[in-house]
């Protein structure tokens, strides 16, 4: 594979930008090699500045529930440039969205538009503790909620990829107050919230892990901390940003049956846009200025062109009944061939899969929550990443990352990316 363009674009951002790149995981720091510049996308595949072709595993870390450049989308963007992109004023798409949002997501009554998955995390969080006037917030250890100060203690995702505690810069006075423990540890909340009598305000978690990995809830888990919340009036956050839209039309709330007391949105609603969303019940939402004390604001908020593309990726979900039938059975036949294709080559792994959304560990052990999730051979999924790559297969580039499927994958891409893994794996085994 060559990759000259590649590297000479590589020298050029290393002077420039931090690394090299605008965000952390992209620079292949955990499985070695120069990270490749994309040039273009089509559906499934996506084409690097070299004019490699890649089957696309990332989908732009989600957003692209219908692969690149569709035909739709593209269309009513083109259209709405010509009306303009942005106005600094309300404009009837937003309240279209809004109104899209409040109907497929069952714990959203009211919903706040904004530009990017961590101001919608860092803003709930904000209306939570002016809702309750409460001062502490409960996160799980491993589950990434964004880089907003409080939130990146034990965050997981590019933190875990690139081996750092938490990040540098972050006073101690500001996560003070955040509590963490281990997900899918129902006990531990409940000492916790024994312990922190009244002065905790939300508790915020991903209902589905995506940013160690994907992890799946235990059973009872989400259930159990609806009714510790609800009986301690704590406010419960779903931060949805990966799994809403992706696993059901109403998220990991509609999949789950639990509904959370808000939600916070972001990646498909924007259909490959920057934009994102949160929300929930009335009462909630109310505190929000202009009507009430908390305050939020966004310049780019709804601007014409992201809410463009996330009504024109909601209808396209909302017209298709079996896209999730399709998704969730891509999801299964492709975990179960890296089962299949591990075994084979006499590599111990596990394989965790929910919808679209999986991830190959290199560990025996079940993988459910952040600690054992580290327990993997990161040397081993550095190898099959490499392999991968190789083989025109663009998986996460780091152990702790989902990968996400596109309704744009075809049974003969299945097929591929299944052989490239069996391939990849019986040669990291010889």
């Amino acid at each position: 594979m060559h990759q000259t363009r590649s590297n000479e674009l590589l020298s050029r951002a290393l002077e420039v930008i931090p690394g090299g790149v605008n965000s952390p995981v992209r620079a292949f720091s955990a499985v070695g090699g120069n990270p490749l510049f994309m040039e273009r996308g089509v559906g499934a595949h996506m084409f690097d500045v070299d004019g490699n072709r890649f089957l696309d595993c990332i989908g732009s870390w989600g957003p692209l529930i219908f692969g690149h450049a569709h035909p739709r989308i593209r269309e009513a963007l083109i259209k709405q440039l010509e009306f303009g992109s942005t106005f600094g004023a309300p404009t009837e798409r937003e309240v279209e969205m809004a109104e899209r949002l409040v109907q497929a997501v069952p714990s959203c009554e009211k919903v706040r538009l904004v530009s990017s998955g961590t101001e919608a995390t860092m803003s709930a969080i904000r209306v939570a503790r002016g809702f309750t006037g409460r001062d502490k917030i409960l996160k799980f250890e491993g589950n990434y909620h964004g880089h907003g100060d409080s939130l990146l203690a034990k965050a997981g995702s590019g933190i875990a990829t690139l081996g750092l505690p938490d990040s540098a810069g972050v006073p101690e006075n500001l996560t003070r107050d955040t509590l963490t423990v281990p997900y899918n540890d129902l006990n531990a909340v409940e000492d916790l919230l024994k312990a922190n009598q009244d002065t905790i305000a939300c508790i915020i978690l991903e209902p589905v892990v995506g940013n160690s990995g994907c992890i799946e809830p235990a059973e009872g888990f989400l259930e159990g901390l609806r009714s510790l919340t609800a009986d301690r009036g704590i406010v419960l956050i779903f931060d949805e940003v990966m799994t809403g839209f992706r696993l059901a039309l109403g998220g990991a709330q509609e999949r789950y049956g639990i509904t959370p007391d808000m939600t916070t949105m972001g990646k498909i609603i924007g259909g490959g846009l920057p934009l994102a969303a949160y929300g929930g019940r009335k009462e909630i939402m109310n505190c929000v200025a202009p009507i009430g004390p908390v305050y939020q604001a966004g310049t780019l908020s709804g601007n014409a062109l992201a809410v463009t593309a996330g009504i024109e990726t909601l209808k396209m979900i909302s017209e298709d009944p079996e896209l999730y039938v399709r998704l969730d059975s891509n999801g299964i036949e492709v975990a179960e061939g890296l089962r299949v294709a591990a075994k084979e080559a006499g590599i111990t792994a596990t394989v965790n899969q929910v919808g679209s959304m999986l991830t190959l560990f290199f560990t025996g052990l079940p993988v459910t929550d952040y600690i054992s999730a580290k327990r993997s051979d990161t040397e081993l999924f550095a190898q099959f990443f490499r392999g991968m790559l190789d083989r025109g297969v663009y998986f996460p580039p780091s152990q702790f990352e989902s990968a996400f499927l596109s309704d744009a994958m075809t049974e003969a891409d299945v097929f591929y990316l299944i052989t490239a893994a069996n391939e990849t794996l019986k040669c990291i085994a010889q």
